[in-house]
């Protein structure tokens, strides 16, 4: 393994930079070495997360292999070198022998109503199974569970919850017990009340946001991930859907076209937000960039929404930033991200386990 000599700027905080660090043995530290280091040039931030993510997902289900792998590979040439999987039905637990891949930290599968999620996605279960369900995709997870909270129902024509308040409450404390928190793919503004009720960590998506639910995610520190280059993709469900549920189709419209709005107002309740894709399924990995500019595009200052994919994010999940004896996972750019986060989408280079990597091709 190469020593590294980052002759910075590095910004270990979003306010915090310190002139210099070197890598040793996969390590970072800011003590200079005794021994031979290899200079790189730039500005160094840390690896971006992407949370959430689908690593081992495509439009179908479950994949091979091979194409799990191309989705990691493409995740960590962007950038993305921590990914919180938020449900997969193929097991990933391969991908922790992988020095070459990203960090994973998994949720298990999606859980959803039977008929109400995307076929082979999920393990269905009814309400009155809920908590066991919970416990046993904890136990497949590494600190989260999924749920789907709201989905189409067919019999009202619209975006409709799937979970009644008293299977929540028993599902969210199972969760909680195991040492795990919960996520939910969250659309519309009625799934979300029950939600934090019962106790909800995050919401994913979170289009439904309105002035009833901002204040209760904000006075119970429940976070968001916006995946607003996930929500670009509702014009195409509402018009692909427009013959049959007319209703649903005009709902997707709205809350696509209030989008932006609703990012802001959540910034400004003060709920945390975090940056994520939903890549996987029918989008494509290797986008995290393109996420942290559309924060910026809802209103979010340019360091805010930095941090939601770097400082912030990693805290969040547990993981270290650039801190002494940290393992190595960082970005090297061209110029300060705070001024201008065009950046992020070409590093100059890639170190993931303190070994370097060239930047992805543009």
């Amino acid at each position: 393994m190469t020593n590294l000599y980052l002759r910075g700027p590095v910004l270990v905080g979003p306010e915090e930079v310190v002139g210099q660090a070197w890598v040793v043995d996969g390590r970072l530290t800011f003590e200079q070495p005794t021994g031979a280091t290899t200079p790189v040039d730039g500005w160094v931030v840390p690896g971006m997360v992407d949370a959430p993510c689908h690593v081992g997902l495509d439009a179908h289900g479950a994949v091979d292999d091979a194409t799990p792998e191309k989705q990691a590979r493409a995740d960590r040439d962007a950038g993305a070198l921590l990914l919180r999987d938020a449900g997969s039905p193929a097991d990933t637990r391969w991908v922790d022998d992988r020095d070459d891949l990203p960090v994973l930290v998994r949720a298990g599968r999606h859980i959803a109503r039977p008929k109400r999620y995307i076929r082979n996605f999920a393990d269905e279960v009814e309400p009155a199974g809920l908590a066991e369900t919970v416990r046993r995709q904890a136990a497949r997870g590494d600190g989260w569970v999924k749920l789907v909270g709201d989905w189409i129902d067919r019999d009202t024509g619209d975006l409709e919850p799937c979970w009644p308040l008293e299977a929540l409450r028993p599902a969210m404390a199972a969760a909680h017990e195991a040492g795990a928190r919960v996520t939910a793919h969250c659309f519309s503004e009625n799934s979300l009340a029950d939600l934090v009720e019962a106790g909800i960590d995050c919401i994913e998506h979170a289009t439904g946001l309105d002035e009833t639910t901002l204040p209760l995610l904000a006075a119970r520190g429940v976070a968001i991930v916006p995946t607003l280059i996930n929500i670009e993709t509702f014009p195409g469900i509402a018009a692909a859907a427009e013959d049959k549920f007319p209703a649903y189709a005009a709902h997707m419209r709205a809350l696509h076209a209030r989008r932006y709005d609703t990012v802001g107002a959540a910034h400004d309740a003060g709920i945390p937000i975090y940056a994520g894709t939903d890549a996987g399924g029918a989008l494509a990995h290797g986008r995290i960039a393109d996420e942290v500019l559309d924060l910026a595009r809802a209103g979010i200052p340019a360091v805010q929404a930095l941090s939601a994919a770097t400082w912030a994010a990693r805290a969040w999940l547990g993981r270290d930033g650039l801190v002494e004896g940290a393992q190595a996972d960082l970005l090297v750019l061209d110029g300060d991200p705070r001024e201008d986060l065009r950046g992020l989408q070409a590093p100059r280079a890639v170190v993931l386990r303190g070994t370097l990597r060239a930047g992805p091709a543009r």
